[in-house]
């Protein structure tokens, strides 16, 4: 297992939910939620900063088929800008089905209800997709998802 402190991040519409990881890789704990739009990437950044990130896990939406489609290709394309914001740390896709279904029954277990739920639900899903990371990595022995190429300075992706 490899230790650091991780981000992860669920990006939605309106909101992205940005949790961390313990440095040993074991616990992920909600941080904040950031309101999507101007200046979004730059407090992601900040916070990676912040917290000494190694690295940053972004959910992937896929169907319950594992197919992509139209919210894949948004959080691939934030995936894409944030690499390149946050360049040379590295940012990782991570399959993210039903993290905020699990996220929303957990806060509801714990008597989460309404405007209470939804204002950290984006954080708790974050949590959700960090922890499966994490326990992916543990089982695996290797790092999870996939890795988002930063294009170099010729618009290609520097492994080409």
């Amino acid at each position: 297992m490899r230790t650091g402190v991780r981000l992860g991040i669920d990006p939605g519409d309106a909101r992205i939910g940005v949790a961390r990881s313990d440095p040993s890789g074991l616990l992920a704990t909600p941080v904040e939620t950031v309101p999507r739009g101007a200046g979004d990437l730059a407090r992601i950044a900040a916070i990676a900063d912040e917290e000494g990130a190694v690295e940053v896990v972004v959910g992937l939406p896929r169907s319950l088929s594992g197919g992509e489609g139209p919210a894949a290709v948004k959080v691939r394309a934030f995936a894409a800008e944030l690499a390149a914001r946050l360049d040379p740390l590295p940012v990782r896709l991570c399959d993210e089905r039903l993290t905020t279904v699990t996220a929303e029954g957990m806060l509801r277990d714990r008597g989460r209800r309404g405007a209470k739920r939804r204002a950290v639900v984006d954080q708790a899903a974050a949590v959700v997709i960090l922890q499966q990371a994490l326990d992916t990595e543990r089982a695996r022995g290797s790092a999870p998802g996939e890795l988002v190429e930063v294009p170099d300075d010729e618009g290609t992706p520097d492994d080409v």
